[in-house]
This record gives C-alpha cells, sequence and structure tokens, in this order.
C-alpha cells in the first residue's frame, strides 16, 4: 500500500496540515501523521528521517512555521521526495519566514515547496508522486481533475443563466 508521512513542527500546525492528510486518505493512501521539530528534537528529526524509507514511505511532507527548518533538514537525511509547506504561525513574520526557509535550499538538497498554508496541495502532489508508478492511485487522481473541471463548468453555467 502507498504510504505518505505528513509531519509538523508543533501542534500548532495541525488545522493547515490537515487538508493534506484529509486529501490522502480521500484517495485511500495510508499516511502517518506526526510532530517532528527541528528544533526541539533533533534526535527523533534523525531517526525519522533516516529510516522513512524503510519503513515503506515513499513521500515525506513536511509543514512547519516561522524558521521553517523541518522541511529542508529531513530532505537532508531522507532519500524519499519532500514536500514543504510554509505555515503562517503566530511567530511569523507574514509567513515569509517560512517561505523562504522551504523555498531557498541550496543544490543537491531538493525541497517540493508548495505555497503559504497550502497543504491540500502538498496531499494532490505526494498523490500525483505516488501515481506515476501506481494506476490505482493515478486513475484517481485522473477522476479527481475532471472534478475540478466540472465545478467550474457547473460554476460558469450558473452565473449565465
Amino acid at each position: 500500500m502507498s504510504k505518505v508521512a505528513v509531519v509538523m513542527g508543533s501542534t500548532s500546525d495541525l488545522p493547515v496540515m490537515q487538508d493534506a492528510v484529509d486529501f490522502l486518505k480521500e484517495l485511500g493512501i495510508d499516511v502517518e501523521v506526526d510532530i517532528v521539530s527541528a528544533h526541539r528534537t533533533p534526535e527523533k528529526l534523525f531517526d525519522f528521517s533516516t529510516n522513512a524509507h524503510k519503513k515503506g514511505i515513499q513521500v515525506i511532507i513536511a509543514g512547519a512555521g516561522g524558521a521553517a527548518h523541518l522541511p529542508g533538514m529531513v530532505a537532508s537525511m531522507s532519500p524519499l521526495p519532500v514536500i514543504g509547506v510554509p505555515v503562517k504561525s503566530s511567530n511569523s513574520i507574514d509567513g515569509w519566514d517560512s517561505i523562504l526557509s522551504i523555498l531557498q535550499m541550496p543544490g543537491g538538497v531538493p525541497v517540493a515547496t508548495v505555497a503559504l498554508n497550502g497543504a491540500k496541495n502538498a496531499g494532490i502532489l505526494a498523490a500525483q508522486i505516488i501515481g506515476s508508478s501506481n494506476p490505482d492511485v493515478l486513475q484517481k487522481i485522473v477522476a479527481y481533475k475532471e472534478s475540478l473541471k466540472t465545478k467550474v463548468i457547473e460554476g460558469a453555467k450558473s452565473i449565465n443563466q
């Protein structure tokens, strides 16, 4: 079974990160959710990052606010694709600190970065990565994209009546 890990720096990030969890579960993708702080639990971060692929995880979504080192630190130690979600937190500088901490990674340590508080897009991207080698997930992504198209067409019809 396909598996995605969704990790975040603290419980305050969960309301944002829940969108990724919910989307993945809707597609029937197994999700492991945990709190892994780059600054407060570095040992846990190391253990998670170096062992995630051994536990069957295929993609990691990491969200954090403020200095937001979690996605980059995970990516520095894991062979798996990492998707970073910048989170606008209470101690944030309008979210820019988070965005730049995740987006501006050095060469050799890539982190795919979605929009500020864009956890749903992180879930969609994780599913698309898995779908590239899993036909069942791919078909669910195709159906999801079709549903987006249908919503737009129906919305256009409703305003043109």
